[in-house]
């Protein structure tokens, strides 16, 4: 039972670390948004792929109508979905834990 726990431990580290990095990633495209930068218009690599990334988590944000006036609050609802899906996923792994134990 203590190796299926550490491995749940060990789980729970990895997927919340996951998160975190998406959340970065997040935060960093909403920073640069705040500039004007623009990945198809600045050819960057790296800025390429933070869009790739980030574009996969605001894509099913992007159906709803979330925004006011010139201000589009898409970023900031995937944010909040993301952080609350990291909580639900980080709290259920943690009983799954409990519960072997």
């Amino acid at each position: 039972m203590v190796i299926v726990q550490e491995l749940i431990n060990s789980l729970v580290i990895l997927v919340n670390g996951v998160f975190t990095v998406l959340s970065w990633l997040l935060i960093i495209r909403i920073v640069l948004s705040w500039f004007g930068v623009n990945p198809y218009t600045t050819y960057n690599e790296l800025l390429g792929a933070l869009y790739q990334i980030t574009d996969v988590l605001l894509k099913p944000f992007k159906r709803l109508p979330l925004t006011l006036g010139v201000l589009d609050l898409t970023p900031m609802v995937a944010f909040i979905a993301l952080r609350f899906l990291q909580r639900m996923v980080v709290m259920g792994l943690y009983s799954l834990g409990g519960l072997l134990h």
